[in-house]
């Protein structure tokens, strides 16, 4: 089945047909779900199609990977496509150029995804234009992609990265994206006669090989990652100036690159020599993270590459401990950011020896990417670094409007964060309050909550707002509105009067009350109401601390929701030594 008639049966379904009007839209949603990961209510949130899109057809702000991904879609069942859609892409990159002239002629969804695109600039993240089909371009076409890929990433103004989507890279991302989850990547590279070398050094077998460029557009996991689960951090994005040198290579003197580049260091379990091809299992590249994702998304100009080629070292390695030396010695010879080296940082380390002597059976991951022994471990007494730093933000420095941002939580706000004392116990409460939490914005559970859906498609921000909410009621039940709950004593207060379920479901009610009550302002007002901007506003938490109040004002008039009132005001009861202040971030 071609990538065509798989999406053509795909969109067929009644998600499609009941959510989008025409197969364009659907096409995009498709995307959306099964190459970009979203779900349905994430998917449909980003579509900007239809009058006033302004030739762009959905805006996806992946706060993961720290990119802005403006997308155009093009579904056609034959026939090649010319230049018009390229021209399309950069009308689009020229107007998002001039946000506020874009937002006051754009229609009413996109006018929204202008603000979002808006906000996640001034926070340094990449943009990536798509240009996403089930069919290819002409020759002219591709000469067009060329030229119109090195004026967007060169540009000094707004640098940004043209990925051409066409049906054989849609292919591969398609079967790339099913094989996510698998634990280990093996692959087979197509070497050039005499362009290799096997050798032994003191008991370890190495292959050095002059890889063609064209072989790494093939390699599963460079786009999510997976490939680079050793390395010590991940791409650092097209914006980056040897990202950007990198590319400019590609594009310009692929023939050089072999001799300009300093090459991969690849990990694997096995390999073995088939003639010209070399088969590798449990592969892991340790050093060139950089390199293999500009590659990949300089596609265009690497299919054109003609007999470009990058150096490959091989090793045959199967001890983890030497795997990591090498990770990272062969990273020293640029510089890390901060963020890359947080796991090593003392009060980390001391934080982690802390947490794992307490709970015997628990795993403090401090390492991104890290793998845990299930069969050794209590998944209930396993937190994560990157996970503790945004309840901490959330909860103690009650700005979850600063959650999202990996970012400035390891940069800016780190010391603030981890420099200090912090119980292992208020670590796991931490943990088991933003899991309960978290259980209403799975997909999967169905909205238990009957919560907006627009919050739904914004859960890197608002789960992280309905676990402060959670603490606002414990602040509002004990008359100390300035003040931060114990984590450890507030989850055992709810768990011993079985009240979990309860303040979770409130915090959620008053949430999405505050952000449907600001919807009605801004519409009394005629002001246009954006919900990025909204949940990362402090004026949110002003709204959900009002919300809150209001519902436990009211709740004293009803007779039913009095008796919650009653036992929450009993069971929830804190001494003023449970709180503290709150930790400053702004």
């Amino acid at each position: 089945m071609s990538i065509y008639d798989r999406v053509k049966n795909d969109i067929a379904q009644e998600y499609y047909t009941d959510n989008y009007p025409n197969d364009g839209q659907r096409f995009i949603a498709w995307y959306l779900r099964n190459i970009h990961g979203l779900d349905t209510v994430e998917a449909k949130e980003c579509i900007t199609d239809g009058a006033g899109d302004k030739q762009i057809d959905a805006v996806y702000v992946s706060h993961e990977e720290e990119t802005v991904y403006i997308i155009q879609g093009k579904f056609y069942s034959e026939g090649r496509i010319n230049s018009e859609p390229l021209r399309e892409v950069l009308s689009s990159w020229i107007q998002i150029k001039d946000l506020n002239h874009l937002q006051e002629n754009a229609n009413d969804k996109l006018r929204a995804k202008v603000s979002e695109i808006s906000s996640a600039l001034d926070d340094g993240y990449d943009v990536c234009f798509e240009l996403i089909t089930a069919s290819e371009l002409t020759d002219a076409a591709r000469s067009d992609l060329e030229r119109f890929s090195s004026e967007l990433s060169e540009s000094s103004t707004l640098s940004a990265t043209l990925s051409l989507v066409d049906s054989d890279t849609l292919e591969a991302r398609y079967n790339e994206a099913l094989n996510a989850n698998r634990p280990y990547i093996s692959h087979s590279f197509r070497l050039d006669a005499g362009r290799y070398m096997d050798i032994n050094i003191d008991g370890t077998r190495a292959v050095i090989a002059a890889v063609p460029l064209r072989e790494c557009l093939s390699i599963p996991g460079i786009r999510d990652g997976s490939l680079f689960r050793k390395n010590v951090r991940q791409s650092l994005g097209s914006g980056n100036k040897v990202n950007k040198d990198i590319a400019r290579t590609l594009r310009n003197k692929p023939g050089e690159f072999f001799f300009l580049h300093n090459g991969i260091t690849a990990i694997c379990s096995s390999l073995e020599i088939n003639g010209d091809i070399i088969t590798v299992k449990d592969l892991n590249v340790v050093n060139g993270c950089q390199s293999l994702t500009t590659i990949y998304s300089s596609s265009e100009a690497v299919k054109n590459a003609g007999k470009g080629y990058i150096m490959f070292r091989f090793y045959e390695i199967t001890d983890n401990e030497r795997a990591d030396i090498i990770s990272t010695s062969t990273n020293s010879q640029s510089a890390v950011k901060a963020r890359d080296l947080r796991s090593n940082d003392k009060y980390v380390l001391a934080m982690k020896k802390s947490y794992e002597h307490h709970f015997t059976d628990g795993y403090f991951i401090t390492k991104r990417g890290e793998k845990v022994n299930t069969a050794r471990y209590n998944t209930a007494h396993t937190v994560e670094l990157t996970s503790l730093g945004k309840q901490l933000m959330a909860w103690h420095s009650q700005r979850p409007t600063i959650s999202y941002s990996e970012s400035k939580i390891f940069d800016k706000y780190f010391e603030q964060l981890f420099h200090r004392e912090y119980s292992p116990e208020n670590i796991q409460a931490l943990s088991e309050i933003y899991r309960a939490v978290y259980e209403n914005w799975r997909p999967e559970n169905s909205n238990p909550l009957g919560l907006n859906d627009a919050l739904l498609a914004m859960k890197a921000y608002a789960a992280y707002h309905h676990f402060f909410a959670v603490s606002v009621i414990f602040c509002e039940v004990n008359n100390m509105p300035d003040a931060v709950p114990d984590p450890s004593v507030a989850l055992r207060l709810m768990e011993d009067a079985g009240l979990s379920g309860t303040v979770i479901e409130i915090a959620g009610q008053c949430f999405n009350m505050a952000f449907e009550l600001a919807i009605s302002e801004a519409t009394q007002n005629n002001r246009v109401f954006t919900p990025p901007n909204w949940i990362k506003a402090k004026a949110s938490l002003k709204d959900i601390r009002a919300a809150v109040k209001q519902y436990l004002m009211m709740s004293r008039l009803n007779p039913v929701s009095r008796q919650v009132l009653d036992s929450l005001s009993t069971h929830l009861k804190m001494s003023r030594d449970d709180f503290s202040p709150r930790w400053t971030a702004d």
